[in-house]
C-alpha cells in the first residue's frame, strides 16, 4: 500500500483522496454551515438488550433499519444545504486516518484493548486486518468474520456533538462523563490526532485534548474532567456557554476557561447551571440558538431560571451572576432576543416535547432548522413566529428539483423520527460542527 501525505490530499491504494483546505472555524451556532461529521446507525446498536439498555445509556430497544432509514433523511439534507462532501462520516474518517497515521495506529489499539481489558496479543491480529474491518470493529465491537463479539457496542456515537467541539479556530476533544462512552472519546482522539483535514490544527497547537491527565488532572476534592459537546455552544466569538449538568461538571468548566482565557480564544466562558436530571442531560435539551433573534427554549429551565442560573466567567478575571438563561442572553448577548417556547409554554405539552428534544434543534444557517417531526405544540410556537414547517422528504424533492437552499429562509424542517427520537437525542446531538460562515 503506497501512502502518500500532504496537507490536502492522500494517495491510498491507487485512488486519490482529495481534503480540500484545512479550515476549521466555528464561531457561532447559526452562521450558515459548512462542514460537519456525523455517525450512521450502526450494527453495534442492534445488539442492545433491554438488561443492558441503561447501562449503555440507551433508554430504548429500537429497530436498527429503520432508524438508518430516517439517520439516511437527516444526513441527505445535510448534503442538500453543505454538499456530499462536506458531510464527514466518523467510519470514513478512521479508515482515512488509519491509511494517514500508521505511526498511532497501534498506539490507539494499545489503548482501546488495554481498556476493553482484551488479551494483548488482540493488537498483532487488528493490525493484519484491512482498515476497513478494523473501522467496523472498533465502532461495532464485533468480528464478523470469526462471529466474536470483542467489545461491547457504542450506541451514543450517533451524538457526535459530545466528541468534540470548535471553538473558534480551535478544537476542545472532550471527556465523556459515563465509562460505556470511553471508546467514542478514544476513536475521537485518534480521528482529531491523525487525520489529514486537522493536520494543520494539530500543527499549529489549536488542538486541545481534555484527556490529557498531565494538563487536565483531577482536583484536590477528587473530581475528574467531565465535558461532553452537548452542554457546550459558542454564540458568537467572544462567548462559550458550558452547561453544568448531569453529565459536566463545574471543575471542568473551571478548567477549560483557564485555559482558553490563557490562549485568547475566547473572553467569556460562561456557566448554565442546569438540572442534573436525565430528562435535561446536556445544556442542548432546553435551548438551541436557532436565528439571531430566536432561541428555542423550555420555559422553567430557560425563562424562571427553575434550578438554574448563569454565571459569566471573563478573561479579566472577574464574574457576573444571572438568575437565568433570559435575563444573561438580554443582558449580554441580544437585548431583541425572543424565546420560542418548546410545547408552546404549556404543561404538559412542554415537558412531553422537551423531553422529545423539541428544543433540539441544528441550525443550517440562520433561521433554517432540522428538528422532529413529533412535536406539534412546538410546531404551532414556530408558526407564531413566522416559520413555515415543511417536512424533510418535501425539501429533498425540492432540492432535487433544483432548488438551491440558500433561497429557503425561516424554515423548520421536520425529520421522520419514530426511532431516532427513542435514543433520547436530536439534530443539535447528531451533529459536529468543524465549519461554519461568520455571522
Amino acid at each position: 500500500m503506497q501512502v502518500v501525505i500532504s496537507q490536502w490530499s492522500l494517495t491510498t491504494r491507487g485512488s486519490q483522496i482529495n481534503f480540500f483546505m484545512s479550515y476549521i472555524q466555528v464561531s457561532s451556532e447559526i452562521g450558515k454551515l459548512k462542514r460537519v461529521i456525523t455517525h450512521r446507525p450502526d450494527e453495534g446498536i442492534s445488539r442492545i438488550s433491554p438488561r443492558r439498555a441503561e447501562e449503555l445509556l440507551f433508554d430504548d430497544i429500537v429497530h436498527l433499519p429503520q432508524m438508518q432509514k430516517e439517520h439516511d433523511i437527516f444526513t441527505d439534507i445535510l448534503r442538500g444545504f453543505v454538499g456530499k462532501e462536506n458531510v464527514l462520516e466518523t467510519r470514513q474518517l478512521i479508515i482515512e486516518a488509519l491509511n494517514a497515521d500508521v505511526t498511532t495506529k497501534q498506539d490507539m489499539l494499545e489503548r482501546i484493548i488495554d481498556y476493553e481489558e482484551q488479551p494483548k496479543s488482540y493488537v498483532n491480529m487488528l493490525c493484519n486486518i484491512s482498515h476497513e474491518e478494523l473501522a467496523d470493529i472498533l465502532i461495532t465491537g464485533s468480528f464478523e468474520r470469526d462471529n466474536h463479539l470483542l467489545f461491547d457496542p457504542i450506541p451514543n456515537f450517533i451524538f457526535t456533538r459530545d466528541i468534540a467541539v470548535t471553538v473558534n479556530d480551535h478544537i476542545l476533544i472532550l471527556k465523556a462523563a459515563k465509562e460505556a462512552r470511553f471508546r467514542e472519546n478514544l476513536l475521537a482522539r485518534f480521528i482529531f490526532w491523525s487525520h489529514p483535514i486537522f493536520k494543520k490544527t494539530r500543527e499549529d497547537g489549536k488542538i486541545i485534548n481534555l484527556n490529557r491527565v498531565d494538563m487536565f488532572p483531577p482536583s484536590k476534592k477528587g473530581e475528574y474532567i467531565s465535558i461532553e459537546g452537548g452542554d457546550c455552544m459558542i454564540l458568537n466569538k467572544d462567548y462559550l456557554l458550558i452547561g453544568c449538568s448531569e453529565r459536566t461538571n463545574a471543575y471542568t468548566i473551571r478548567k477549560v476557561a483557564e485555559l482558553l482565557f490563557d490562549k485568547g480564544v475566547v473572553k467569556n466562558v460562561v456557566q448554565v447551571n442546569i438540572p442534573q436530571d436525565r430528562a435535561f442531560m446536556h445544556m442542548d435539551t432546553v435551548f438551541t440558538h436557532l436565528n439571531h433573534n430566536h432561541i428555542v427554549a423550555f420555559k422553567p429551565i430557560v425563562i424562571e431560571g427553575l434550578a438554574s442560573n448563569v454565571e459569566v466567567h471573563r478573561a479579566n478575571g472577574t464574574s457576573t451572576f444571572y438568575p437565568s438563561v433570559k435575563d444573561f442572553i438580554r443582558a449580554e448577548i441580544n437585548p431583541k432576543m425572543k424565546f420560542i417556547l418548546v410545547g408552546d409554554g404549556e404543561s404538559p405539552y412542554q415537558e412531553r416535547e422537551q423531553w422529545t428534544d423539541g428544543c433540539n434543534l441544528v441550525a443550517l444557517k440562520n433561521g433554517v432548522g432540522l428538528t422532529y417531526d413529533r412535536n406539534p405544540k412546538t410546531e404551532n410556537a414556530f408558526r407564531d413566529y413566522g416559520y413555515q414547517i415543511v417536512p424533510a422528504h418535501q425539501i429533498l424533492e425540492q432540492l432535487k428539483g433544483g432548488l438551491n437552499p440558500d433561497s429557503i429562509e425561516n424554515t423548520i424542517i421536520t425529520l421522520p423520527s419514530n426511532e431516532l427520537s427513542r435514543a433520547r437525542g436530536g439534530s443539535h446531538c447528531m451533529t459536529c460542527p468543524i465549519e461554519r460562515e461568520s455571522f
